[in-house]
């Protein structure tokens, strides 16, 4: 039966270099409209491979990082700039993948379940490229470089020490620890996948477009060779944890309520969703503002209050807020030297301030100004922007800036696949299910009042007898 095992199970896994020129033919034949070649879908589809260059130069071994990292800031320059050209974009074409719905969800549910059969591989047993982190025949997955762990990471220990004390004595701890972060990461991505696809049933009228967006997904090698502690040696789970919130806030952008409950939850866990508020108050300015404004303080606060007391009562909280906080690198000087465990195209840079200050306030400027233009905004350029706000962090980050691409690639995948969204705005303040429900409760109150209210005595009636 162990011979038999060998053979039927053993799989060996491609490198990262076949992962992507294999993908990359299949989504050709997949999603490439080979009867309109100069279309927006082909060049789209194309480029959304142009970062895999940059983390194949990272990989290798003996080459500066300087030029992975400079391949995948001008990959990242290329998706801001598509993402500004898409505000310009009203009529958008019915372009349907080459494959039927039900083939695409076939393919996806393969995907996904390779996804998994990754994720719970023992890590001496997967391919392992070069690294300049890790160093010429060393490494695996579990060596992977370390790096300032993120307010999110003593939630996953909590989680690993509670397995760990219900697990028989002879399990490995760090495999015990493996599996806990990869399987977080994998259930991020499945949360992202069905978000896609219900926002193509909901909001684009195709559920075969939202088919095709999480197909493509899960098929894009960045959701395998960003898996924490993957040959690549950069990937973490609370990567795709942000936008496995915000995609679903964008599922339930009519809801103020339950978009900006989502957002908090993504902006009270780490920090740059907190950048897209300015954005998505705009959005809704006079559609249901306040409501959002509230929910976004409500659920950022209790999710801070509960990271409070978890990291609190175990003495964590400082030094994970302030680690997470040195990642940016901008205390106490925008033009502090980088932390020496910091990597990004210009760290050994004697004069990085001189790139990163005028980088980093163009930038602010750029989310200031998404809070008033483009106005009025529906759903394209709600999403466009956000995918905009969220790639120009990448120019300024300290730590390994460019590498974040789980932080936007669900809504490129949007703008990839999405038709003419202007008629996608938030419902008018009194017609949505929470004025509706207002409404009724207060019915119901008055109508209660009205029973419990003492009745007059009326005078007895004399009639007058003639």
């Amino acid at each position: 039966m162990s011979a038999t095992r060998s053979i039927f199970f053993e799989i060996e896994l491609p490198n990262a270099t076949t992962w992507f020129y294999f993908s990359a033919l299949l989504a050709v034949a997949l999603f490439f409209k080979f009867n309109r070649l100069l279309s927006i879908r082909n060049g789209d589809v194309l480029s959304l491979f142009l970062p895999m260059p940059g983390f194949l130069l990272l990989s290798q071994y003996g080459l500066s990082p300087f030029w992975g990292y400079l391949w995948l800031l001008a990959a990242s320059g290329y998706f801001l700039l598509r993402c500004l050209f898409d505000l310009t974009l009203v009529r958008r074409p019915a372009l349907s993948p080459n494959l039927n719905f039900g083939g695409l969800a076939w393919l996806a549910g393969a995907l996904f379940v390779s996804l998994i059969a990754v994720a719970a591989r023992h890590p001496t047993t997967q391919a392992v490229p070069y690294s300049p982190y890790l160093g010429e025949g060393k490494g695996g997955p579990s060596k992977q470089r370390e790096t300032a762990p993120g307010t999110m990471e003593p939630m996953r220990k909590q989680v690993a020490r509670v397995l760990r004390e219900q697990a028989p004595a002879e399990v490995d701890e760090e495999l015990l620890e493996l599996g806990v972060e990869r399987g977080l990461t994998v259930l991020c991505h499945l949360v992202i996948a069905i978000g896609l696809v219900l926002i193509g049933w909901r909001h684009f009228e195709d559920l075969h477009a939202g088919m095709a967006a999480a197909t493509f997904y899960l098929l894009l090698p960045y959701t395998y060779l960003l898996l924490p502690r993957a040959p690549l040696g950069v990937g973490r789970w609370d990567h795709a944890w942000p936008m496995a919130l915000m995609i679903w806030m964008v599922l339930f952008f009519r809801w103020p309520t339950l978009a900006g409950a989502f957002l908090g939850l993504a902006a009270g866990t780490v920090f740059f969703p907190v950048l897209v508020l300015p954005l998505w108050l705009s959005f809704y300015r006079g559609r249901g503002a306040r409501r959002f404004s509230l929910s976004f303080v409500l659920s950022a606060g209790l999710c801070l209050v509960v990271l409070r007391l978890i990291l609190g009562s175990n003495g964590v909280l400082p030094p994970t807020v302030l680690a997470s906080w040195k990642l940016s690198a901008w205390l106490p000087m925008p033009w502090r030297p980088p932390e020496g465990a910091m990597e990004g195209i210009w760290q050994r840079t004697a004069l990085h301030w001189a790139y990163r200050l005028p980088i980093f306030l163009a930038y602010i400027a750029f989310v200031g100004a998404t809070a008033f233009w483009p106005a009025p905004k529906d759903l394209a350029h709600a999403i466009a922007l956000t995918a905009a706000v969220l790639i120009g962090i990448q120019f300024w980050y300290a730590d390994q800036g460019g590498v974040y691409i789980l932080w936007y690639l669900p809504l490129l995948l949007l703008l990839v696949f999405r038709p003419n969204l202007s008629a996608c705005q938030p419902q008018p303040p009194g017609q949505d299910w929470l004025a509706r429900l207002g409404r009724r409760l207060a019915l119901v109150g008055r109508r209660i009042l009205r029973l419990l209210r003492p009745t007059r005595s009326r005078p007895p009636v004399t009639r007058l007898v003639s």
